[in-house]
């Protein structure tokens, strides 16, 4: 049930190393480094953007139907589920599954599956929050049934049939709508923390996944997307990722890009986990150019960049910022092309990778710059005659 037990999908906080950081990231990052070797990537992993960008995202093969799944899901319920899986480009069995759990796909009585709510406030088959001030909240946005022309921007309800109403007990309605719900929360990434992001239970993921793999007629990963934003090399137009506009910059992009599926790591400067600014140091660092250390201060090194004019090896900037800390963005990533960066994110936001920078999950932007620009960076770069 969504907002039951509410969680939001992770943010930028305290995501990239500060000046306190550094003085103790050293040995944190050994330990965990350590830790990594020992634990899963999976149970690391958390909700990260929707990866719209890259093109290899909308090549995800759809499982086939097992017999099960036929003779035990609704028809009209299995049309939807697999129109949607294909359509958004995460798995219809896990959309399945999710009905399953919530609703035994709209066939469980009792209230908040067909009208009403249920005591938390969440309603139809998919269990959408659609309740302001209850437990489950209003994720949904708006009345539980309401005319499409007047849903508001907030909330994840949609008209997915056509028909002029957006309705939470509407299964061509709510399941759209719990598809785009798990890729706000990163199901294109990473299913299982998704789904965490669903319902805040880890024996929820365990039955819609178990669910999921009685309905895929053979082997059922969730893996794929994970692989697809580390090792992705296409934009969504088919181009080569990362194309930078000269040979300096495209060395510290490529340099950047080998590092995804490494871990995030706190204070993190190499070789084996990075932090955010970490990441960026670092990849400057492999052509000879030193830059700051820590987003706050790489944030003013270099001139800015409009949005809009920014390109691969620029650094994108995010508002993140905590009290006690010096001022200045938190979190910083390098832009790659078509409004993706690489990035080390979060302890729990899984590897570095490939994901989108103007997404509204995320904090907003504060601005770009382009290191290579800076007056100091120039001087670097004369004395190594590079220039």
């Amino acid at each position: 049930m969504i907002r039951l037990f509410v969680r939001p999908s992770p943010s930028d906080q305290g995501s990239c190393a500060t000046r306190l950081a550094i003085a103790v990231g050293a040995f944190i990052a050994g330990v965990l480094v350590l830790a990594l070797i020992i634990i899963p990537t999976a149970s690391i992993n958390q909700g990260m953007s929707a990866l719209t960008g890259l093109r290899c995202t909308s090549e995800t093969e759809q499982v086939p139907v097992s017999g099960y799944a036929e003779d035990s899901i609704p028809e009209n319920y299995l049309e939807i589920y697999r129109e949607t899986g294909e359509e958004k480009g995460i798995p219809w069995n896990v959309l399945a599954g999710v009905g399953q759990v919530e609703s035994h796909h709209g066939r469980w009585e009792g209230p908040g599956i067909t009208e009403g709510h249920n005591d938390w406030g969440a309603a139809g088959p998919m269990q959408f929050g659609s309740l302001d001030g209850s437990a489950a909240g209003n994720s949904w946005g708006g009345e539980p049934v309401m005319p499409a022309d007047e849903r508001p921007e907030e909330g994840y309800g949609q008209d997915g049939n056509g028909d002029g109403v957006v309705s939470v007990y509407d299964p061509a309605d709510a399941i759209p709508a719990a598809a785009d719900y798990l890729i706000a929360h990163g199901a294109r990434e990473n299913v299982r923390n998704a789904l965490y992001g669903y319902n805040h239970a880890w024996w929820y993921v365990e039955d819609v996944l178990e669910w999921a793999e009685r309905y895929a007629d053979g082997s059922f990963s969730t893996d794929q997307a994970i692989e697809t934003a580390v090792n992705c090399d296409l934009t969504a137009s088919g181009d080569p990722l990362g194309q930078a506009p000269d040979e300096l910059t495209q060395a510290v992009v490529d340099w950047a890009l080998a590092q995804r599926g490494k871990p995030y790591v706190w204070g993190g400067t190499g070789p084996n986990g990075f932090d955010c600014s970490g990441l960026l140091m670092r990849a400057y660092e492999s052509i000879g150019v030193t830059i700051p250390r820590v987003s706050q201060d790489q944030w003013n090194f270099g001139p800015r960049v409009e949005q809009g004019e920014e390109q691969p090896g620029d650094l994108v900037f995010f508002d993140v910022q905590r009290p006690g800390e010096p001022p200045g963005p938190g979190h910083v990533g390098m832009v790659v092309g078509d409004g993706l960066m690489v990035e080390a994110w979060c302890t729990a936001c899984g590897p570095i990778a490939t994901r989108e920078y103007d997404d509204p999950n995320r904090a907003d932007i504060m601005g770009f710059t382009r290191p290579l620009a800076d007056p100091g960076a120039q001087a670097q770069l004369e004395q190594l005659g590079a220039l």
